[in-house]
């Protein structure tokens, strides 16, 4: 076999010791990133029962560690960006894709894992979901308060009900007036 044709074929596979530790190592990778799914689970819960109890400072505690826990993933992630390299030299593979190239050399410890961490991927999902929702529900009945404390109208402020009766339901809306005329 020449030096060109030696280097052109495709990576023989990981075998022994190497491929053990691998495995081990996105073993590890797969388990801490799920800790750190369960810990932003753990603080969107505690945010939507701060919101529901007006506790500001728990929602702006529960917003900083949110961001600490963030920028914490976003290291697990790049630590599996490259495990991923080693594997099969893309950052971006899938855990599937992971698994396939692994073939024979993935464990169920290793299956276990990448289903719970899937499992907290969606849950987490679910949980931005539901403090989404319930923000802007906070901030409009919010909007709403200031509006009914100020005085202020619920409907839009055009140029043709500004500073005069509301008009009826027929009348036009957005006619300028010159009144120096």
């Amino acid at each position: 076999m020449s030096p060109l044709t030696m280097y052109a074929q495709e990576p023989a596979p990981r075998a022994g010791l190497q491929s053990s530790a691998l495995i081990a190592a996105l073993h590890d990778a797969l388990v801490s990133e799920r800790r750190l799914l369960d810990d932003l689970i753990a603080q969107m819960r505690r945010q939507r029962a701060a919101v529901g109890s007006d506790d500001i400072q728990g929602v702006d505690d529960s917003t900083f560690a949110t961001h600490r826990i963030l920028a914490t993933l976003g290291q697990a992630r790049q630590r599996r960006r490259q495990l991923n390299v080693l594997v099969g030299g893309s950052e971006e593979m899938t855990l599937r894709e992971v698994e396939d190239v692994l073939g024979d050399l993935v464990d169920d410890r290793f299956r276990e894992a990448r289903l719970h961490l899937q499992q907290a991927a969606d849950t987490l999902s679910r949980e931005v979901s539901m403090n989404r929702r319930l923000l802007r529900e906070a901030l409009t009945s919010t909007d709403q308060h200031v509006q009914t404390l100020v005085g202020g109208s619920a409907s839009p402020a055009t140029y043709a009900t500004e500073g005069l009766v509301p008009p009826g339901p027929g009348a036009p809306r957005g006619v300028l007036v010159n009144r120096r005329a």
